[in-house]
């Protein structure tokens, strides 16, 4: 399955480690924002958007994707595809999400998109409190960690728009190769009838065997999630 999708290709590279860092931004700037998709559902690969915004194509209405409707971040991502000085799309499957643990993964997932874009960043803006290592990538650029930078940074309000739309199509896609756990629906999420269909049948390819309840129990209490977030 392939884990890129964006204006070039890349080969997948090794996972990232925890770090923080604040640096001095460049004065010309072409900002990538980072963000990520599907860490907390039981199923499904965690994908990631890197998006460098186009200054004098503004696009209205950004905003951190999970408070957007299906129909907004639907028409958002069109309209982001169409306008961005440079996009790209990657994740890491459920059995990269087991080997390395979900934050690394998700790192790795981060990795590819940035080498993805056919436009050099001189400097990256990832969502949250921590960053992938990009020191062995050699873009020649800065990054920092924004906390909820999704609600607060164009480009991380775009990649987070890209990411979720991008995962939620897929799971609808996979939906049909594993009938029984309707996928299309919660998105791979601890909803409760996704909790119900764990109990009634044996986990599924896509579900992630280092993740409760899947690894054990299924009637392991679990904070029941919104599907749409």
């Amino acid at each position: 399955m392939r884990r890129l999708e964006a204006r070039a290709s890349a080969a997948p590279e090794p996972q990232g480690r925890l770090f923080r860092v604040r640096v001095p931004r460049p004065r010309h700037l072409r900002l990538a924002g980072v963000d990520e998709a599907g860490r907390g559902p039981l199923a499904g690969p965690v994908v990631a958007a890197a998006v460098i915004l186009d200054p004098k194509r503004r696009i209205r209405g950004l905003a951190d994707s999970k408070v957007l409707e299906p129909e907004v971040r639907a028409r958002l991502a069109i309209t982001i595809r169409a306008r961005a000085l440079a996009w790209a799309v990657a994740w890491s499957d459920r059995e990269e999400i087991d080997a390395l643990n979900i934050l690394q993964a998700t790192f790795l997932a981060m990795r590819r998109a940035l080498l993805a874009l056919p436009v050099c960043p001189t400097h990256i803006q990832v969502d949250g409190d921590c960053v992938p290592c990009i020191a062995d990538l050699r873009l020649g650029c800065t990054v920092e960690a924004i906390v909820a930078g999704d609600a607060r940074i164009a480009a991380i309000s775009a990649a987070s728009i890209l990411a979720k739309t991008h995962r939620d199509a897929l799971m609808q896609r996979l939906d049909g190769c594993y009938p029984g756990f309707d996928f299309g629906t919660h998105k791979g999420y601890a909803t409760p009838a996704h909790l119900e269909a764990l109990r009634e049948r044996e986990p599924s390819p896509l579900h992630r065997r280092s993740f409760h309840p899947v690894r054990s129990d299924p009637s392991t209490q679990l904070p029941l999630l919104d599907a749409d977030r």
